[in-house]
């Protein structure tokens, strides 16, 4: 086996992701602390063709330095919008009728595995503060909650990874499904 050069992967230029069909998924970020975490969500939403992000409260804003050093150039490709809070992020949200789904462990929330996107829905998926989750409140208005199982000692993942796992859950049901 060799190695495949990047100009042999045939990606998308800027132009092509913004004209290319997205994944029915908008990321809400809810009060993100970490710059690299922000910017490892831009680079992953980038590569699943994540719709838009949705920056909240203190989560920090592009263009900076230290965002871009994780997101290598994603924040030029997906689109972003800035929320003073997550609550007026998620009202707007609610009127364009996409459902809204905390990723947090709640009593009722639904497993990750268990989840099944229905066709023509737009998903508004929140990931919560790298200390404190998401906003309860935030979780009160959800349309229902997503839960990634887990085995070992902890009872959390890094935000960044959180996004990697559920997005490429969402891809696989939505654009990979046969």
């Amino acid at each position: 086996m060799q190695k495949i050069k990047n100009s042999e992967l045939n990606r998308l230029d800027i132009e092509g992701f913004k004209k290319a069909e997205k994944t029915p998924v908008i990321v809400v970020l809810d009060n993100i602390r970490s710059l690299n975490n922000i910017g490892s969500v831009f680079r992953t939403a980038d590569a699943f063709l994540i719709k838009k992000i949705l920056l909240c409260g203190i989560t920090a804003q592009p263009p900076h330095k230290d965002i871009h050093k994780t997101a290598l150039g994603a924040t030029d490709s997906v689109d972003w919008e800035y929320f003073d809070t997550t609550q007026a992020a998620i009202d707007n949200l609610k009127k364009q009728d996409v459902k809204v789904i905390s990723i947090e462990q709640v009593r009722g929330a639904i497993a990750l595995q268990d989840f099944e996107p229905q066709k023509g829905t737009i998903y508004a998926l929140v990931f919560g503060n790298e200390v404190k989750g998401v906003q309860q409140s935030i979780v009160d208005q959800s349309d229902t909650c997503i839960e990634i199982p887990q085995f070992g000692t902890k009872h959390s993942l890094n935000i960044s990874v959180s996004v990697g796992v559920v997005l490429w859950e969402f891809v696989k049901k939505t654009k990979l499904k046969l």
